[in-house]
């Protein structure tokens, strides 16, 4: 009977080689084989005065005399006061009173203060200006207020407001879907005693136990550990369970996929490394939306105009007209308000709204509706690896299998597989079965005898059967390499452990994982006899491999302009062979150059340098990941960031645009602006596609919407300097109204997606809308200077005007004609703006087809038959609408050629300019920047900021929720500074029992 450990090597009698006497050998050197996996480290003592348990603040990173990684169990049960026997329930409710509960706190956003946020912007400021304009200041000279335009423009600027809420109180709360990550339920002992209690009443010092399938409930260390494999790829990027012993610290949140543990817990909540992931979730400061930056450019764009011709009038009208207060009045705010894109946010909204329903059919569903006008701008997509670029699935790789002897790849792959669990599997049983097709092969054709599943101490698997075709009894183990081949005997050359050490090095430098294979026959028929002495067979490739997919999607992002950069929690050997098998590239770096830089000599002179040129980098924690996504930011792109677990979620926040894959945690859907329903990185491209699509109908209205303000201002303003024309303010608004009603079905135009990341080039959109809105300008002004200075109109159409001999430069149905001819050409703008080459080239959508001709009857109807008084208008003839409308149509023709004119003159030239600009700033830095005008810095950001800033303060001040802060540690050393903050807490606050 042998011992069931591990066998000696056979006697040498049965050799081939018995017979001549083997001369003594020289002593075989130790071999080393370079496995691919973590170092362990020794255990130390915590070297402070364990009797008086304080720790200063200068030893908090001292490695060398506290890291809870390394010391002694003991040493972590002095620090927290306590026993393997468990906390008293007294001792619980002061700790309770202490560390708080095992919760992550989140910040309560009162509605009301919300909601009034939205009026806080320098669109709204405008709109209330307006608002205040007709109600407050219009009093006198015996006339009511002007309650007509100031509930049209309230109305408008509700409605906004309501969108823009709406659309923020239905986005997910990041830190709430962390919080509901956590383990609900916990074993605890205390008072001696084991019993089930709730997650959040756990407190440093606490003893506690988890199983098989259990989530670990809080940091801990282990004191007890029977086979355990902790599963903590959704925290640190690691896509191999890792197998915790003994003293092994245990995160928050991680999955115990095998065997069963007890442990001291460290830390709890917002201290533990999953509540450090929580806390970096939103803390950026910079919540200015990308989105509302370029409104408050445009609004500001809009201010300026406007704000140049009230001036202009105020001067005019007031000074050199000697006009009544009243008067002036009205001028001033028929400015105000069709200078002002009142529903610009509401469009912008709609459009946005609807390109979301667009993409959920693409299987990607958006919390944050801006961030579809980011994904068109993104320059790089930052990528997880595991589960994102990966399947998050171990496998064997077929290619890379070695064998030794004469078995084949697949005789290697089936001995494995009989020495595999075909039930409870664990990853690595699971792959091998998995790798030979049917899983029921793994048992075909033979009787097992005795089965010994892996554990810690021989590192391997093994398997007894019988071959029922043969009869005969055969042994197969497979496990780690150097275990392996210490068992092996038959076979077992110079040349073949030479091979075999090269092997199993090349498989670590690639990032590959070893299996070894050996097998022995028995003679006999017993199952537990010595056998023959195993021999070396084969060596197995095991990997996390890409899905499908992913090169595909890769590929395509490349032709869409976008730059794919990995970074990931695993090893760099790993990263290299993912993204060489991805065609991503292998200039790939360890966490570690965030802190350090780059090394001396190297060819990169900065560290943003070395970023931009990586492929991608290894062994990141979470504060890594958001760095690499802020320095991004930093130098001028828009970064998309993928991934699947809640060490992706502070990174997922930072981006501009986070997505979370199909089958990611609640943590990182939570965080994410876009969460995909189906696996793969393939809808992703198709979102970039589509938010292209939606971005261009964004820019066409921001160029129309520039373009109106331009003209209405211009047009109206020098009306009134030159013929004392007093344009009635609820005709404006009435314009504003269709115009904006008809501009709303521009969110399911027909438009091409540009095959480059799209950017708010606002210089071009403002050249483009001041050339339209000039032109737009003069046929207005020719119309009403025409009507005034000639017969020409009624002398060849037989039509009159209320006023003749000569014509009141305020008569009613000259102000319905100017009505009707803005209304027209405005709306018809929209149709040059929309398209890059003649108007009639490129087909409109149905819905913006009808809705313009909608607009136009209705306009035309109101022309005919709106005798309104208190508006100042009166009905105009059918003969004059005909004019109108043949006038339009001529001066219309023209706008495509004014469009080409400004692309070969204005537009070209800015565009070189900001070429130059940008080459000689990769000369000056060596970084390629691909800057956006939205990114600069000014005083258009800082007029949101405020507004974000603004609500902030009047919560606080009200005593609307608190937010937990926690000082950016070091995550690599977390658990030391865990307990060494739980046990410096409690030296500071003594029991008093």
């Amino acid at each position: 009977m042998t011992s069931d450990v591990e066998k000696e090597p056979g006697p040498t009698g049965d050799s081939p080689e018995l017979g001549t006497p083997t001369p003594p050998e020289p002593e075989k050197r130790k071999r080393e084989y370079k496995e691919f996996g973590h170092e362990e480290e020794k255990a130390t003592h915590a070297n402070v005065d364990m009797s008086t348990i304080e720790l200063k603040a200068e030893d908090l990173y001292d490695k060398e005399k506290v890291d809870l990684e390394t010391i002694v169990i003991d040493d972590v049960f002095t620090l927290l006061q306590c026993t393997t026997e468990g906390l008293t329930r007294a001792e619980v409710e002061r700790r309770l009173e202490l560390f708080g509960p095992n919760k992550l706190e989140h910040e309560k956003q009162n509605a009301f203060l919300q909601f009034l946020s939205f009026m806080w912007n320098p669109l709204s400021w405008v709109m209330e200006g307006a608002a205040l304009v007709a109600i407050a200041l219009s009093n006198g000279e015996g006339r009511a207020p002007d309650w007509e335009d100031f509930v049209g423009i309230i109305l408008l600027l509700f409605v906004n407001s309501t969108i823009g809420f709406y659309e923020e109180r239905n986005a997910g709360n990041a830190v709430a879907a962390l919080m509901d990550s956590l383990a609900p339920k916990a074993k605890v002992k205390r008072d001696g005693s084991w019993s089930e209690i709730e997650s959040a009443n756990l407190v440093p010092g606490d003893m506690i136990s988890f199983k098989i399938g259990d989530i670990v409930p809080a940091d801990c260390r282990l004191t007890e550990s029977i086979n355990v494999s902790i599963d903590q790829a959704a925290l640190t990027g690691e896509s191999l369970p890792i197998n915790k012993k003994e003293g092994d610290q245990c995160f928050s949140g991680s999955t115990c996929k095998n065997g069963e543990a007890e442990g001291v817990v460290i830390s709890t909540g917002a201290n533990t490394f999953f509540g450090r992931a929580a806390s970096l979730v939103g803390q950026d400061d910079d919540t200015t939306g990308h989105l509302q930056k370029i409104l408050a450019q445009i609004g500001s764009f809009c201010l300026v105009s406007i704000g140049i011709f009230v001036l202009a009038e105020i001067f005019c009208l007031y000074a050199g007209f000697r006009y009544s207060y009243r008067r002036g009045l009205d001028n001033i705010l028929v400015l105000l308000i069709g200078g002002i894109p009142i529903a610009m946010p509401t469009v912008l909204s709609v459009t946005l709204a609807v390109g979301a329903q667009q993409l959920a059919k693409h299987k990607a569903i958006v919390t944050r509706i801006t961030a579809i006008e980011e994904l068109a701008g993104v320059t790089i997509l930052c990528s997880d690896k595991t589960g994102t670029l990966t399947t998050n699935k171990l496998t064997i790789d077929r290619n890379t299998i070695r064998t030794y002897g004469p078995f084949s790849a697949e005789d290697v792959i089936l001995f494995a597989a009989y020495a595999s669990r075909t039930e409870n599997q664990d990853a690595i049983d699971s792959s091998v079965v998995g790798a030979i097709g049917d899983p029921s092969r793994a048992r075909a054709g033979i009787k097992l005898l005795d089965f010994k599943p892996f554990n810690p101490v021989d590192k391997r698997t093994e398997i007894t059967y019988r071959e029922e075709s043969t009869g005969k009894l055969k042994r197969v183990t497979k496990g780690m390499t150097g275990m392996i081949i210490e068992l092996c005997t038959r076979n077992k050359t110079e040349e073949v452990e030479n091979q075999l050490e090269a092997d199993v090095e090349e498989f670590a430098t690639r990032g590959l994982r070893a299996l070894a294979v050996a097998y022995e026959e028995l003679d006999g028929n017993d199952p537990e006899a010595e056998g023959n002495g195993f021999e070396l067979i084969g060596l197995l490739a095991i990997f996390d491999p890409p899905r499908d997919d992913t090169k595909q999607t890769i590929d395509d992002a490349i032709a869409l302009g976008v730059k794919v950069k990995m970074v990931t929690g695993d090893q760099l050997a790993i990263a290299k062979e993912t993204g060489r098998r991805l065609g991503l590239g292998d200039h790939m770096y360890a966490a570690k150059v965030l802190k350090d830089g780059p090394l001396p000599g190297s060819k990169f002179s900065s560290l943003d340098e070395m970023i931009m040129d990586a492929d991608g980098f290894a062994g990141v924690f979470p504060e890594h990941k958001y760095e690499i996504v802020k320095r991004l930011q930093a130098l001028g792109h828009l970064c998309a960031m993928t991934g699947d677990g809640a060490n992706d979620a502070p990174a997922l926040s930072r981006a501009n645009v986070g997505i979370a894959v199909e089958g990611a945690t609640d943590a990182a859907r939570g965080a994410a602006d876009i969460v995909l329903t189906e696996p793969g990185l393939s809808t992703i491209v198709h979102a970039i596609r589509g938010s292209r699509v939606i971005f261009q109908r964004m820019r066409n209205y921001s160029i129309y919407a520039c373009a109106v303000t331009i003209r209405i201002v211009m047009s109206f303003a020098i009306l009134a300097f030159t013929y004392k024309f007093d344009f009635p303010p609820f005709m404006i608004l009435i314009i504003a109204l269709l115009n904006d009603g008809t501009i709303m079905t521009l969110s399911v135009d027909r438009v091409l997606p540009s095959m480059t990341p799209d950017s708010w080039d606002l210089i071009e959109i403002f050249a483009f809308a001041i050339a339209y809105g000039i032109y737009l300008t003069a046929s207005t002004v020719a119309l009403v200077c025409t009507i005034l200075e000639t017969n020409f109109f009624q002398d060849k159409f037989g039509v009159s005007l209320a006023t003749s001999n000569p014509i009141d430069h305020n008569d009613p149905q000259l102000h319905m004609i100017v009505y009707l001819q803005v209304a027209i050409i405005s709306q018809a703008l929209i149709f040059v703006t929309r398209s890059h080459g003649f108007f009639f080239m490129e087909r409109p959508s149905l819905a913006l087809m009808c809705a313009f001709c909608i607009a136009q009857l209705i306009s035309s109807i109101i022309a005919a038959y709106g005798d309104w008084g208190f508006t100042k208008i009166q009905a105009i003839s059918g003969g004059w609408i005909g004019i109108v409308w043949v006038w339009n149509i001529v001066w219309f023709l023209p706008l495509d050629w004014i469009k080409f004119a400004m692309k070969a003159t204005i537009v070209k030239r800015l565009r070189e300019r900001q070429q130059r600009e940008t080459q000689k700033q990769v000369q000056t830095t060596g970084v390629p920047i691909t800057r956006t005008q939205s990114r600069a810095a000014s005083v258009h950001e800082s007029l949101y900021s405020n507004r974000v800033s603004f609500i902030k303060r009047a919560a606080r001040k009200v005593g609307f929720g608190g937010k937990v802060s926690m000082k950016p540690e070091e995550l690599q050393r977390f658990s030391s500074i865990q307990a060494q903050r739980a046990g410096a807490t409690l030296a500071r606050n003594p029991s008093r029992t």
